[in-house]
This record gives structure tokens, sequence and C-alpha cells, in this order.
């Protein structure tokens, strides 16, 4: 339906856009001024030699690889599901337009358009689970359900862009085929606006806590929000977990 050519280059475009949007958030929130200085003022006020090379594999294979940041079990799984769904898709997407595209009398092996489809359904299975399920209870809290807020803009298009992809995948619907580029493209056109440069940011600053607690440069913060307080009454969990 699509030429290689136009495939290919519509994929370039979309990495482009993330790492302009990436950049440009950066730039705008300082986010890594903020993160250097943060960091030359653990270094400051370390008292001990750290190996940052340790501390780094450490952060990779728990806050990066498994996100054992989660408090809730039930949130990290539809984390965990959304992530390594949405890297087995676009990774199946990026070998499928590039490697298999400009053969068209060579098969694509059944197994890129399994992780592709395998992918995408867990990209749907932890989403909605967090969408309708592990979302905080706005109701609750005397908010409508549908409210949307800005924050919300990564989490939607996301769903959008797989769940019409599955859609066109199906029923092969040039209609479909549209409205899935067009989710799509927001999603990676909207990264200045979105949570999308969140998943670069959140490894340095995991690394950097690890780095400040291990120097000693954060003894002298306050206790942590579930211990009782200097009045003796026990702080609670925000809600939402």
């Amino acid at each position: 339906m699509v030429s290689p050519g136009v495939m290919k280059t519509y994929v370039v475009v979309m990495i482009l856009l993330v790492v302009a949007g990436t950049l440009y958030d950066i730039w705008h929130k300082k986010s890594a001024r903020y993160f250097f200085d943060n960091w030359q003022k653990s270094k400051d006020k370390g008292t001990k030699d750290v190996e940052i090379a340790g501390l780094a594999l450490q952060t990779a294979a728990s806050e990066v690889l498994t996100s054992s940041e989660f408090c809730n079990p039930k949130r990290r799984i539809a984390h965990l599901l959304t992530m390594y769904g949405f890297i087995a898709y676009a990774f199946a997407t990026f070998v499928m337009v590039f490697w298999y595209s400009a053969a068209p009398g060579t098969p694509t092996p059944f197994i890129w358009p399994l992780l592709w489809f395998l992918g995408a359904l867990a990209v749907c299975v932890g989403g909605y689970w967090f969408w309708f399920v592990i979302r905080a209870d706005v109701s609750a809290e005397g908010q409508s359900p549908f409210r949307l807020m800005r924050a919300d803009l990564f989490i939607l298009s996301l769903l959008a862009s797989v769940t019409l992809g599955l859609i066109w995948a199906l029923s092969q619907s040039t209609f479909f085929l549209v409205l899935y580029l067009f989710a799509t493209t927001v999603l990676f056109a909207s990264v200045p606006w979105s949570k999308f440069s969140h998943m670069f940011f959140k490894p340095a600053a995991a690394l950097q806590k690890r780095v400040a607690n291990a120097n000693g440069s954060r003894n002298n913060l306050p206790p942590p929000a579930d211990k009782p307080d200097v009045f003796g009454s026990a702080r609670r969990q925000p809600s939402h977990y």
C-alpha cells in the first residue's frame, strides 16, 4: 500500500522528531543544567568515594530493566508490559521497514510480524490496564473520570497509535492506515509537551540518586514519607499508589 521509500522516510522523520523534541525539552526545562548542578552538589557534599560504573550497572538492572522504583506491583507490571511491548513493537517495525520492505520477492520471516503483534498487544494490555484500573481515582477527588490533562498526552497517543495499528493490520483498510499514521505522528511529534522524553531522563535521575546515597550526600535529607514525623503522626502514601 505504501512504497518502501516513503516508509523509510517516515520512520526517519519520526526518529528525528523524537531527537529534536527531547533536545527542545532539555533546553526549555533546563533539565541538563539541573542534572549537572545537582551532580556537582552531590559530589561536593559527598563523604565517600564511589564507583560510578558499578552504580550504573545497578541502576540499569533495577530502575531501568525492572522498574523497581514502583511501590505498587500492579503498576510495575503494567509499566513493564507497556515498556517492553513498545520496544518490541518499535524494533520489529524498524527491522521490517529497513530490511524487508525493499525486497518484495523475499518474504519477511514470521518472527518479525509476530513480534510486532505481541509487542502491540503488550502495550494495549499494560496501557489500558493502567488507564482504566490503576490510574488515580479522580472521581473520588471530585473530578470527572474523563478529565484529560497534558500529562495524559503520551499514554493516550501511544494507545491510539498501537490500537489503530492493530486494527489496520487486521483489516488492511486505507482509512485505518491514515488514522494509524496520524496517531503515530502525534505520538512522536508531541515529545516536547508529553512525558515521552521522561524515559531518557529517568535513568539519569535514578543514577544520580544512587550516587548521592552511596557517597553520603543525602544523609541530611528528612526521613522518608512512610516514617513517623517529629510529632509522631505517620505520613500516608498518596492515594494513587
